[in-house]
């Protein structure tokens, strides 16, 4: 067991973001619902309340028996868990005066209290509540104020707990994580011993005690989640492990040989399977993205299940599930609102009698890079973009066809091999090219064309969560868009996504 550190989520936009504060000090921390309070063990170093979007004075508000906790274990709470605090414990909440929300200055700090050593006067913080605790209970003690925040931050006498009206987490407290330091290695204790090394070794170990000499099946896509899951089972069970490769049709120019001739220089155990006219039979005829998104699952899950029944005795299905997949099946308001379906496929048919292993469902992507680098792996596979289950299935707008699929792939490479000669490749999350379901007017030579229309989009972002547009190069862009209308059959116009999400999603469809 290792030492940890959970959270109480009350549904904060910020949630996930503290608990990478506190992986970032080499502490492992998890996440879990208010309602689903996990029983205090020895390895349970320490408690963080979140944020909220609901106020403690709501009927509906989140009203945990916070008993199990409190005084077995140091406590932090976070602005609607400080609240709460005050609130059960005799003080009193209520509405701000004027919302407080963004940056403040902590005007009054006591240095002499753990939570706040080291931290500066006039220390800038992050404030977003609507609520501000107004009367302070007896036995709470004021540990920080701001100009318009008296009791910015307290601490309960008698008792390992504190509470704060501000965000650590976030990027403007520009001392939160002196703040969190504090209470993770000095008040808790935890010894900072959760690197990818660590976790390398324990997860390899672990593997093999679970999976014995059981097989397991994976289904590889090119991606980070999948390669690194594919390489940790690989060092645990060797052989044992059979990796697929399904060519749905939809992958970049020339992906699945080179993906599957690098798997192969990494001694894994895997086929490539070319189901390509099988994926566009599927397709034929279907312009709406949702039965798209059906039809190509479906039919992975076919050609995967074919696949998988050739080899013998196989007992495991692995799977690159990382914890953003795990946080959002147990939220605290259930699975957020359907988009539209997940871009990978989420799990195989009952017929399918498989226990399933999956070994990365503890770590975010960025986490599961730098493992990936702790093993290894090819920086080529490591720093990928992201790459839908769908592939460009989902970025042809309208009916697949061969066709399409040539235009987009061409202009594809040349837009993803522009931003790697550029050096512009590793500032950029994500890129993808999308082929418009229309066609526009222009002239090459002397002849009139009536031709289709590329949007190129790129976007910077963390974990895909929210993303910003781009803002690439005007001459880069030029030469992209000049390139493709050039040398890609079929395209005569190129435009730029400048579109931020939210409101727009990453992908189009």
């Amino acid at each position: 067991m290792q030492e940890t550190i959970f959270i109480l989520d009350f549904g904060s936009q910020y949630t996930q973001l503290i608990a990478r504060r506190v992986r970032e000090l080499n502490v492992y921390c998890e996440i879990y619902p208010f309602n689903k309070i996990p029983e205090i063990t020895p390895w349970i170093k320490g408690v963080i309340l979140s944020g909220s979007p609901f106020s403690v004075r709501d009927k509906d508000a989140p009203y945990p028996d916070l008993s199990v906790i409190r005084s077995k274990v140091p406590l932090l709470a976070v602005c609607y868990g400080a609240q709460y605090l005050a609130q059960t414990s005799g003080g009193e909440v209520m509405p701000s005066n004027s919302r407080e929300y963004g940056r403040a200055n902590l005007g009054f700090i006591d240095n002499n209290n753990r939570l706040l050593s080291g931290m500066s006067h006039g220390s800038q913080v992050w404030m977003s509540h609507g609520d501000t605790i107004l009367k302070k209970p007896e036995h709470f003690k004021i540990i920080a104020s701001t100009a318009d925040v008296d009791i910015a931050g307290f601490e309960i006498e008698n008792e390992p707990t504190w509470g704060i009206q501000f965000h650590p987490e976030v990027y403007h407290s520009t001392e939160g994580a002196v703040l969190l330091k504090n209470f993770v290695v000095s008040i808790c204790g935890c010894h900072q011993q959760w690197t990818p090394a660590s976790f390398v070794d324990s997860t390899i170990s672990e593997l093999r005690q679970q999976l014995g000499n059981d097989k397991v099946v994976l289904g590889l896509s090119g991606g980070v989640d999948s390669s690194v899951a594919a390489v940790l089972l690989h060092k645990a069970i060797g052989k044992n492990l059979h990796c697929i490769f399904v060519d749905n049709g939809l992958l970049r120019k020339d992906e699945f040989s080179k993906v599957l001739d690098s798997y192969k220089h990494m001694g894994l155990n895997v086929k490539g399977v070319d189901a390509t006219e099988q994926f566009l039979a599927a397709l034929e005829g279907i312009s709406e993205p949702e039965q798209k998104r059906k039809a190509i699952g479906n039919t992975f899950i076919e050609v995967f299940d074919q696949e998988a029944q050739l080899i013998t005795d196989v007992e495991w299905l692995a799977q690159g599930t990382i914890y953003p997949d795990v946080i959002e099946s147990v939220s605290v308001n259930g699975p957020s609102a359907t988009i539209k379906s997940h871009h990978n496929v989420g799990g195989l048919p009952d017929y399918m009698k498989l226990k399933v292993i999956e070994p990365l469902k503890s770590l975010f992507k960025d986490e599961v890079r730098r493992v990936g680098a702790t093993l290894e792996i090819n920086p080529d596979i490591l720093n990928r973009h992201p790459f839908p289950g769908p592939g460009l299935g989902i970025r042809i707008l309208g009916e697949i066809t061969h066709e399409k699929i040539r235009i987009l792939q061409e202009a594809d490479a040349i837009f993803i091999d522009g931003l790697k000669s550029s050096g512009l490749y590793k500032e950029v999350w994500q890129a993808a090219v999308i082929l418009l379901p229309v066609k526009s007017v222009g002239v090459m030579g002397d002849e009139r064309t009536y031709e289709y229309v590329i949007a190129l989009r790129a976007v910077g972002s963390t974990d895909g969560m929210t993303a910003d547009w781009s803002h690439l190069p005007y001459d880069f862009l030029a030469k992209v868009s000049n390139d493709i209308i050039n040398k890609v059959k079929g395209v005569n116009r190129v435009v730029y996504d400048i579109s931020s999400k939210p409101p727009a999603t990453i992908e189009w469809e």
